[in-house]
């Protein structure tokens, strides 16, 4: 079982996960969930409006629903900032167990990310939405308590340390070092 950070050696490499870049990033891990505590870690996959990551649980329903019952579209992806997984994870394998399905070089914080950027990945097209992804007991199980305070609370939560959704509006291919780049 890997080592867990203490919260000091989490927050030590903050500035690190601060400099990530703004306007165009890299893809470096795309990651399917096909039933619970399952996970694929692949090169290449498919984006959809009705599937989000194609072989993913979240079409097959999550925690988020529509009044009709279908899974939300406001949860379809999980993507998280691949400088803050590897320093919470230390080992590029430790990487899966998040859940989220895109590690992105980029900065997620909510200045540079807003609800409503639109992200262009491979020939697939994402909107971020406004739901909060958090930390949850399956997080503080992989990585610890204090990654989960690290990523849930205080200045953490406001950088959105845990991650994003978005939704895809654009469907199409993605795969492990495509550009990421905000569009308009």
């Amino acid at each position: 079982m890997p080592r867990h950070l203490s919260l000091d050696e989490l927050n030590a490499g903050l500035a690190e996960i601060l400099a990530s870049p703004k306007d165009a990033g890299v893809l470096r891990a795309i990651v399917f969930r096909p039933a619970e505590g399952e996970r694929r870690d692949v090169e290449s996959c498919d984006i959809s409006l009705a599937l989000g990551v194609h072989g993913d649980h979240w079409a097959k329903g999550c925690w988020k629903s529509t009044e009709d019952g279908r899974p939300h579209p406001d949860v379809q992806i999980c993507i998280m900032n691949s400088r803050c997984i590897q320093l919470i994870a230390e080992e590029r394998s430790n990487w899966p167990p998040a859940g989220d399905n895109l590690f992105i070089d980029m900065d997620l914080t909510p200045e540079n990310m807003p609800p409503g950027t639109r992200l262009g990945i491979g020939s697939a097209v994402l909107e971020i939405t406004a739901t909060a992804h958090n930390g949850c007991n399956s997080f503080i199980q992989r990585y610890g308590r204090d990654a989960c305070v690290f990523v849930n609370t205080g200045e953490g939560k406001r950088l959105r340390l845990r991650g994003i959704y978005g939704r895809v509006v654009q469907d199409g291919l993605v795969k492990v070092s495509d550009r990421v780049t905000k569009l308009g």
